[in-house]
């Protein structure tokens, strides 16, 4: 008989309690079983609640098997346990119910985990049914709420929109555009005899050709450099435009990507972290001059300088978000935004001004820049972002200089 299974559950509402935890554990976004929280149950009753260290680790042990669990799970345990005093209100085994609320003086970092923490909303009760009137059939043209969401701006969504816009953007699945490489592999429907390959299965039968291999040429998915403007005209832009690229990193897509705004700084690796909310409160925590001022020439400058011959090289596709509003000098903003297009297959600038019917290229920045770009997208909604997956799928030539082609 195992004596685990014969011990008694903890007394009073500390089972309870560890229950609604693991709760706000598995609404937050932790895969959690049953198993593991009666597990958990048995080992709070084994390990006693005498030390708050040991109650912790006893219950991270139990719920989490994942490095990238550990921040949202102390996170958690640090709001859900804050009220009571482990060391003389659990020593009586009576731990009082914990509210569902996070506070005033708490702080969630986590989005996920203060709508876990949230308490349900209570229905309101039903007014009684009105009288039944007749209804005609109209021909009005309907859609989803999801459809909508796809075609809003992001500066006018709410919070419940927001976090459906960061899913769906989570949920882009681009299509990269495969390269062709100068190396081969064997392949059956190939178009080029493999000589080496030939001679060394014609040795191994003693000098008889009796099939022969065939090789074409290797494919590799096309490199990214995305340069994000993080300047405070565009900096609710810019974050949601950061979960793009978080889909993106944690993929198969060799990506690097920049964030500027007085400065240009690297956030490859910070991009890196399962978890997207992490990964973006990594970034701004990284960067000094989130929401400040832009230097657009200095900062491209400074990726030409330094960074265009680290990153991907070849034919790759550089994607910068900026809105263009430059404050400096043209001309240098138009120099190095030529040096940046040499250096890559195609520069395709996103913008969040598009957003309106009536734009016309009328600041200086944008009148620089623009010659020197292949492709002219909006970055406002989801739908726009979806057109960037399209056009990133797309593996044709390069276009024609202008800023002609745009969606």
């Amino acid at each position: 008989m195992d004596p685990l299974r014969s011990e008694r559950p903890p007394p009073g509402r500390i089972a309870e309690n560890v229950v609604h935890f693991a709760r706000v554990l598995r609404a937050a976004g932790l895969p959690l079983g049953t198993d593991r929280v009666m597990l958990a149950l048995r080992a709070v009753h084994l390990v006693g609640i005498a030390s708050r260290e040991d109650f912790h680790d006893a219950l991270l042990a139990c719920l989490t098997d994942r490095a990238e669990h550990r921040l949202l799970f102390d996170q958690a345990f640090a709001l859900f346990w804050r009220d009571p005093d482990l060391l003389g209100q659990m020593m009586r085994m009576l731990l009082p119910e914990v509210s569902g609320g996070p506070g005033r003086g708490a702080k969630a970092q986590n989005r996920r985990l203060a709508e876990a923490l949230r308490p349900p909303r209570v229905a309101s009760p039903r007014p009684p049914p009105a009288e039944p009137r007749p209804t005609g059939l109209t021909a009005v043209g309907t859609w989803s709420d999801r459809e909508q969401l796809r075609k809003a701006d992001f500066e006018t969504m709410s919070a419940l929109e927001w976090n459906c816009a960061r899913r769906m953007i989570d949920e882009l699945q681009p299509f990269l555009a495969a390269q062709r490489t100068r190396r081969y592999a064997l392949a059956r429907r190939g178009r080029r005899l493999d000589l080496p390959a030939a001679l060394r299965a014609a040795a191994r039968r003693g000098g008889e050709f009796v099939d022969f291999p065939l090789q074409r040429r290797r494919t590799r998915v096309e490199p990214l450099v995305a340069i994000v403007d993080i300047s405070g005209s565009v900096s609710r832009y810019s974050r949601v435009f950061l979960h793009f690229l978080h889909a993106l990193t944690n993929s198969d897509c060799r990506l690097e990507s920049f964030v500027f705004g007085t400065r240009l700084t690297r956030i490859t690796r910070v991009l890196r972290a399962l978890d997207p909310d992490v990964a973006i409160a990594k970034v701004v925590a990284a960067v000094d001059d989130w929401s400040g001022g832009t230097r657009i020439s200095r900062c491209l400058e400074e990726f030409n300088r330094k960074w265009a011959r680290r990153v991907p090289s070849g034919n790759r596709t550089v994607l910068l978000m900026s809105d263009g509003l430059e404050v400096g000098d043209a001309r240098a903003l138009a120099w190095q935004t030529q040096r940046l297009a040499k250096s890559c297959r195609r520069l395709v600038w996103l913008n969040p001004l598009l957003r309106y019917s009536a734009f016309e290229p009328r600041a200086q920045g944008i009148r620089a820049m623009l010659p020197h770009v292949d492709q002219f997208l909006p970055a406002h909604s989801v739908d726009s972002l979806s057109q960037l997956s399209r056009v990133l799928a797309d593996a044709g030539p390069r276009t024609r200089r202008g800023g002609n082609a745009r969606i």
